[in-house]
């Protein structure tokens, strides 16, 4: 026998159509229907004033100069499109939430983002489909949003995007946030590209965020603890890892393969108060592989990351709001951040 499930975010879209028209047949003609407002906020939006109903449409674009300062140079000098992907998230009859990022940069295209979540309560959605493992503190901040245009070295031991099961929500409401997930199981620093699974294992991974100081009832955001974890059967080829623009600092000889058990541990601290703020993360990933024998491979890294804004704007993990906006002719300059 063989089971099989699948999700389809079209059937999801009608069902929340024919459940929105079946609750609001009996409404009184006079109860006045959600006004409809767009505008911009990480994005253009279009949406119903009570929530239920949203559509965004963003972009995220990076484009690289890349020059050797070597002579004679090892690397071509070039301009490169780095990422460039057109985001789509919307939501349907207020429980049901969608996201679609295709990346065309360097020319190829590639599926990065496309799941559906059903939102039971803050405390309790599921997501199926394709989005980052929630594993890697650094990894997980979204690209409009983390403290340098390129993430550290250590969030190459890490998973990137992987297909899969996931259930997460706000167990307190800005003290304890959780996700957990079956996923189909990739090398470090690396995401699905077929979609499917190459072997029969499959990787359990999760992590939780607490921030566990209050005063007087309210929660201190600026301190922060995250813990992520892995474990699961992985088979085939191992990655090389490479710098941001390509280049491979180290590979596994090509006659060693996966071949067995990988778990991975991420603890990570943060800390943002006002115009300051900071991150601090270990990776460990242990892979059993073989190539005469099976040994296991210990890889190991971490990270410290600091930001300040010298205009004075607070710092979070959703990035920066401008006090004002970029605008020359009124002689506004948006933010400055400086960062290490």
């Amino acid at each position: 026998k063989q089971w099989r499930w699948s999700v389809c975010g079209r059937g999801l879209v009608a069902l929340a159509g024919a459940v929105a028209v079946a609750v609001a047949a009996p409404v009184s003609a006079q109860t006045p229907r959600p006004a409809v407002t767009a505008g911009w906020q990480d994005g253009f939006f279009v949406g119903s004033d009570d929530g239920a109903y949203r559509l965004t449409l963003g972009t995220v674009l990076q484009a690289d100069g890349r020059f050797d300062v070597n002579d004679p140079p090892a690397t071509t000098g070039t301009f490169a499109l780095r990422k460039v992907r057109p985001v789509m998230a919307a939501r349907v009859a207020r429980y049901f939430d969608m996201r679609l990022v295709p990346d065309f940069g360097g020319g190829t295209r590639v599926l990065q983002d496309a799941y559906v979540d059903a939102r039971f309560s803050d405390a309790l959605r599921v997501r199926v489909g394709k989005d980052k493992a929630p594993l890697g503190y650094e990894l997980l901040i979204g690209d409009p949003f983390v403290l340098f245009t390129e993430r550290s070295l250590a969030s190459s031991l890490v998973p990137n995007r992987d297909v899969g099961v996931q259930v997460l929500g706000d167990l307190k409401p800005g003290r304890v946030t959780y996700s957990a997930g079956v996923m189909n199981g990739v090398p470090d620093g690396t995401s699905s590209t077929t979609d499917v699974d190459s072997n029969g294992g499959k990787t359990l991974v999760g992590r939780v965020v607490v921030h566990p100081f209050t005063t007087k009832g309210k929660v201190l955001d600026g301190f922060g603890l995250h813990l992520g974890a892995s474990r699961g059967h992985e088979e085939g080829a191992l990655p090389s890892f490479r710098t941001s623009i390509g280049q491979t600092w180290f590979s596994y000889d090509r006659t060693t393969t996966a071949a067995g058990l990988h778990t991975r541990v991420t603890p990570a601290a943060m800390y943002y108060v006002k115009a300051f703020g900071m991150f601090a993360e270990y990776v460990r990933s242990t892979q059993q592989v073989r190539r005469t024998s099976l040994v296991d491979v210990d890889n190991h890294g971490w990270d410290v990351t600091a930001a300040y804004v010298l205009t004075g704007e607070a710092v979070t993990e959703r990035g920066v709001r401008p006090a004002h906006p970029f605008d020359p002719t009124a002689h506004q300059w948006g933010a400055v951040q400086g960062d290490r």
